[in-house]
């Protein structure tokens, strides 16, 4: 769920979600000027990203102006040196705010001073096209964070040995290959060629995607 901006949460157990991490559905891409207009209208999960500890004071300012947005937070208990309990807020998901709003309202969002941009789907960002979420998703990531006893960590899902993989970006986006190795911060990748064999080289996790 481009450089996908890093969450964290407090130690405790992770739990994966396709919401940040991602993986997301892109918008539709439909044929006719009247379904186009349809789809623009229709309100959508979208991700604005913003400034590390200013998630809560966007959602704030959004929601002053009428816009209607949620930021992946978790209450906890905190004491005090004084002993005094105090219930505070976690952000979960940082540096991003979940704006519920149709295509033309976000394209007015942008443009707030507040807002660096609109997370894009890394399988079509060279497209251009903003990543949005599932309503099912928000809903399970909301009743979560509102009903767990324990800290909620959201984490990406990695890559294994033996994963079927697509690289979406640079000059080899399109290709398909199998994950061999996944030590340090680069993927070895196989690449079958057929008679001549295979070719393999390193790439970036972030420039690969699971292959359906």
């Amino acid at each position: 769920m481009v450089a996908d901006p890093a969450t964290s949460s407090p130690a405790g157990t992770a739990i994966p979600l396709t919401a940040n991490s991602a993986q997301v559905e892109a918008v539709d891409k439909v044929p006719s000027t009247h379904s186009v207009n349809a789809v623009d209208q229709a309100c959508r999960w979208y991700i604005a990203v913003v400034n590390n500890n200013s998630e809560k004071s966007v959602r704030d300012k959004l929601t002053a102006l009428g816009h209607t947005c949620y930021v992946a937070t978790q209450s906890y208990v905190r004491v005090l040196r004084s002993g005094r309990r105090v219930r505070s807020e976690q952000v979960v998901i940082r540096a991003a705010v979940f704006v519920h709003c149709s295509e033309p309202e976000r394209r007015r969002i942008v443009a707030y001073p507040f807002i660096k941009r609109f997370m894009t789907d890394r399988a079509v960002c060279a497209k251009g096209r903003p990543a949005t979420v599932p309503e099912r998703e928000m809903q399970t990531l909301r009743f979560i964070l509102g009903n767990s006893d324990s800290p909620v960590s959201i984490i990406d899902r990695p890559l294994r040995r033996g994963d079927r993989v697509r690289i979406v970006r640079g000059g080899l986006r399109g290709l398909e290959g199998e994950i061999l190795d996944t030590t340090g911060g680069d993927s070895e990748l196989l690449i079958e060629l057929s008679v001549l064999g295979c070719a393999l080289l390193r790439i970036s996790r972030l420039n690969v995607e699971a292959a359906v």
